[in-house]
């Protein structure tokens, strides 16, 4: 199963993590990894590239594990673009969740 724990600090996501693996099919053709994997990579990818803002990020070498936090020195307008396109990943792996929640949970802290 993986395992998705969302962090916030006064509503704001500061860092997310997921670990673990969903194991919803054969290796090379599981769904649902595939789903969270393009949508927290491309999510980050976007952050990277479109913000221009980096991104602290630590990941298993096997995959199975990453780890994302959001520097506390980016400005105010940098932050409100972050905010809204890690909350537009959140949406996208809630949708996740609720089709395949015998493979994914997501936590909050």
């Amino acid at each position: 199963m993986i395992h998705t724990t969302v962090y916030r600090s006064n509503g704001d996501i500061t860092a997310f993590k997921l670990t673990g693996h969903a194991q919803s099919g054969p290796y090379g053709y599981d769904l649902v990894c595939a789903g969270v994997s393009a949508v927290t990579i491309g999510s980050v990818n976007a952050v990277l590239t479109l913000c221009d803002v980096e991104l602290e990020i630590e990941q298993g070498d096997e995959g199975g594990y990453l780890y994302v936090t959001i520097p506390d020195s980016i400005s105010y307008e940098k932050m409100k673009q972050v905010q809204l396109l890690f909350e537009g990943m959140l949406v996208s792996l809630i949708s996740i969740e609720a089709e395949y929640s015998n493979f994914i949970k997501i936590h909050n802290k």
